[in-house]
């Protein structure tokens, strides 16, 4: 996947697979946002344990507004 350079500018030091409060910073929302996007699977994650894990790919997914 080619990134454009906003995405790259913007992501920069965004660690590859991030956790939903850090998630909730990037985009400037709560985590019971996050939560919901999770929820309704437009925001893809991963469950590890009891939390959840959104690779950076998936972030991008989600801004650019591609659905799995």
């Amino acid at each position: 996947m080619e990134l454009s350079p906003m995405y790259r500018n913007m992501l920069k030091g965004v660690p590859d697979v991030l956790n939903v409060k850090q998630v909730g910073q990037v985009l400037s929302v709560s985590t019971k946002t996050v939560y919901k996007h999770i929820g309704d699977g437009s925001l893809h994650s991963i469950k590890v344990g009891r939390e959840f894990r959104i690779p950076k790919v998936s972030l991008i997914d989600y801004l650019r507004g591609v659905s799995e």
